[in-house]
């Protein structure tokens, strides 16, 4: 009577580039960039090193996987029909970035690292086209627009990474820290300026107190669009 050898149970979980890339979003989301290690990812994993190398060569190609990954939830297929008209469509792209960048603070330093980088890595056109797209259908001359699509797309980074940055020193003021509390403290520091040092910062002081992160967010967008889509002057004779 012969042995069969017993074959070992098929996994089910087969390791996968998506699966590490969605681990590494974990990892970024709780640790930074700083606790992003391949021993970190392989311990989450249950595998070893060398799976990992398979699918992905080094942590700057995995960071840029992980914010592609990220980005790409948060703004619509590249090739989708858009549903809405321009100025809402630039608002959604926008607020999906804002939304993104404060769910995923880490996400904002490698934005700003990939826009400084030559040649741009592949999320860099992929932001830069879902707002040229309708910067473009907005009628603006075609001599203006990349400088309008480039002004909206810095505001939209500059302000959710700020954004960002807020949020995460809030987190580091305990679970009890208090919004409200932290505004209207800020609102009395301004207020007790030296008025004549400071005069317009003492004048919006109150207006720190009561408002809205988002509202504020998209307010500037708007401010942008105005600007794009004003008439220009004629040149002169």
């Amino acid at each position: 009577m012969t042995t069969r050898a017993r074959r070992s149970p098929r996994r089910t979980d087969a390791l996968t580039r998506e699966r590490i890339i969605e681990s590494a979003v974990e990892l970024l989301d709780t640790a930074g960039e700083g606790g992003l290690t391949f021993r970190a990812l392989t311990e989450r994993l249950a595998t070893g090193p060398g799976a990992i190398y398979w699918h992905v060569a080094n942590k700057s190609e995995l960071l840029a996987a992980a914010t592609e990954a990220v980005v790409a939830n948060a703004l619509p297929p590249i090739h989708a029909t858009p549903a809405k008209a321009p100025r809402e469509e630039i608002r959604a792209v926008a607020l999906g970035l804002f939304d993104a960048i404060e769910a995923h603070p880490w996400l904002a330093t490698q934005l700003a690292g990939q826009f400084a980088r030559n040649p741009p890595q592949s999320v860099t056109p992929r932001i830069f086209e879902g707002i040229g797209r309708q910067v473009q259908a907005l009628s603006v001359p075609e001599s203006s627009w990349f400088t309008a699509t480039s002004a909206l797309v810095h505001y939209v980074l500059g302000a959710a990474g700020q954004n960002a940055a807020n949020v995460a020193r809030g987190r580091t003021l305990g679970p009890d820290a208090d919004r409200g509390e932290y505004l209207d403290a800020v609102s009395r520091t301004w207020e007790e300026l030296d008025p004549d040092a400071y005069p317009f910062t003492r004048a919006v002081a109150a207006q720190v107190r009561d408002h809205d992160d988002r509202d504020q967010f998209l307010a500037g967008v708007d401010l942008i669009l105005t600007g794009i889509t004003a008439p220009r002057p004629a040149p002169p004779l």
